[in-house]
C-alpha cells in the first residue's frame, strides 16, 4: 500500500519527531511540507508553550496568532479527528475572553463537553449574543450526550423494574403471559409438542407498585463540573423510567431544590454555581426529609467528599439513612474522562457506616442501581 507523503509533516508534528522516525515517518520532506510542518509546530506552540517567564515572547514565537487565526490554521492542517482535541485544548488552555466575546469564532468551535464546561463556568462574561448561541452549543452537546447515555443505561434499568413489578401473589387477571412463556421456553417438549411451565410470573396490581425513589444530590465544588454535567443528564434519564420517582438538588452550604427542572437537564447546569463553601452533611440531612419510604429509596451523592461543614455531621447523617434502610451511594466522579481528586479518608469513614463508594461511567451507575433494585 502506498504512502500519502503529503501527510507526513503532520503525524510528525503531532507524534513527536522521535517517535515518528522511529516508526518509518522520517523527514523526507520538500520546503514546502517542512514549512507546513513548522506551521503546525507553531500552532501547538501557541497551546502548549508556557505562558510564563521567557514565554511571555509566544506572540512573536507563534508567528502573532490570534485565536480567530489558529482556529482557522488548525482546520486547514489537520485532519479532523485531531481538530476536536486540539480545540477542546484551546478552550481549556487559553482564549476564554476572546471565544466568549465573539459569536462567529465561538460558532466555529466544534461543540464539545470542554466547551460546554467553559461556557457553564464563565457564562458571568457572556455578551447578549454570545449567551444565545452558547445555550445552543450546550443544548447541543447535552441533547447528544443524553441520547447516547440513554441506549447505554436504560435496558440495565429497566430490566430490573420490570423484575421488580413481579407479583408473589397468584391472581389469573395479572397473569404475564409473555414473560411466562419466554422463561420457560427452556422447558419446551419437544416429542409431546407442550410447554412445560415450571414458574408462573404475575404483575404486581397496578394499585400496588410502589415507586423507587431516586435522590441525587449534586456537589457544586468547581472540581465536580464534570460530574455535575453527566448528573444533570442521568438525572433527566431516570426521570422517564417508570415506576422511578427521581428528585435533584444542587448543594454548597446551600441547597438548590431543581426537583421540578429535572427533565430539563441543560436548565439545571445553567444554574451551577461553582466554588464556594462545601457542607455534605447539610446536603445528606436534606436528602432525608426527601425520603418516603427507606427501603425503595437510593441516595446517590456525587461529590469530593471535602466536608467545610462538620464532618462528624456528615458521618452521622450517612449513618443514620443507611440504618434506616436507605441505600446510599457515593460517587468520588461520574463521567468517562474525570481524574477525580476526592478525601478518600472522608470517604473512607462514610464507606464504614454504610454507604457505597463509587468512581465510575454512567453505564456502572445505572447497573450498580439495577442491582439494589433486583435485591
Amino acid at each position: 500500500m502506498s504512502r500519502d507523503h503529503s501527510s507526513l509533516p503532520r503525524w510528525r508534528t503531532v507524534l513527536g519527531r522521535e517517535y515518528a522516525e522511529r516508526h518509518g515517518l522520517g523527514s523526507g520532506a520538500g520546503g514546502a511540507e517542512m514549512g507546513e510542518l513548522e506551521r503546525a509546530g507553531e500552532l501547538l506552540d501557541f497551546l502548549f508553550a508556557d505562558s510564563e517567564g521567557s514565554n511571555k515572547q509566544g506572540a512573536s514565537q507563534s508567528g502573532g496568532l490570534t485565536v480567530a487565526h489558529w482556529v482557522q490554521e488548525v482546520r486547514e492542517l489537520f485532519p479532523h479527528s485531531a481538530k476536536e482535541v486540539l480545540e477542546g485544548e484551546l478552550v481549556r488552555r487559553r482564549g476564554i475572553g476572546e471565544l466568549l466575546s465573539q459569536p462567529d469564532l465561538l460558532e466555529r468551535i466544534e461543540p464539545n463537553v470542554e466547551l460546554v464546561k467553559t461556557l457553564i463556568s464563565h457564562r458571568d462574561l457572556l455578551n447578549p449574543e454570545t449567551r444565545v448561541l452558547a445555550r445552543k452549543i450546550i443544548d447541543q452537546v447535552v441533547a447528544e450526550l443524553r441520547e447516547k447515555l440513554k441506549l447505554q443505561v436504560e435496558p440495565a434499568l429497566i430490566g430490573a423494574l420490570r423484575r421488580d413489578r413481579h407479583s408473589p401473589r397468584h391472581v389469573a387477571r395479572n397473569l404475564d403471559l409473555k414473560t411466562t412463556v419466554r422463561r420457560n421456553l427452556r422447558h419446551w417438549d419437544a416429542a409431546s409438542e407442550r410447554l412445560l411451565v415450571e414458574r408462573l410470573y404475575f404483575h404486581a396490581a397496578e394499585r400496588k407498585q410502589r415507586p423507587w425513589n431516586i435522590i441525587i444530590a449534586v456537589d457544586q465544588s468547581g472540581s465536580m463540573l464534570d460530574s455535575a454535567i453527566f448528573s444533570a443528564i442521568m438525572a433527566s434519564i431516570f426521570a422517564e423510567l417508570p415506576t422511578l420517582k427521581t428528585s435533584l438538588f444542587l448543594f454548597d452550604t446551600r441547597i438548590a431544590d431543581l426537583t421540578e427542572q429535572v427533565g430539563q437537564p441543560v436548565d439545571v447546569l445553567m444554574q451551577v454555581q461553582l466554588g464556594g463553601g462545601t457542607d455534605i452533611g447539610m446536603a445528606m440531612a436534606y436528602a432525608a426529609t426527601l425520603v418516603r419510604e427507606p427501603a425503595r429509596s437510593i441516595v446517590v451523592l456525587i461529590t469530593d467528599f471535602y466536608e467545610g461543614g462538620d464532618a462528624a455531621s456528615l458521618v452521622r447523617n450517612v449513618a443514620e439513612l443507611c440504618e434506616a434502610g436507605v441505600r446510599c451511594v457515593g460517587l468520588g466522579a461520574l463521567g468517562y474522562d474525570a481524574r477525580p481528586q476526592y478525601d478518600k479518608a472522608m470517604a473512607k469513614r462514610c464507606r464504614k457506616v454504610g454507604m457505597d463508594i463509587l468512581l465510575c461511567t454512567p453505564e456502572r451507575l445505572a447497573e450498580a442501581m439495577a442491582e439494589i433494585i433486583r435485591g
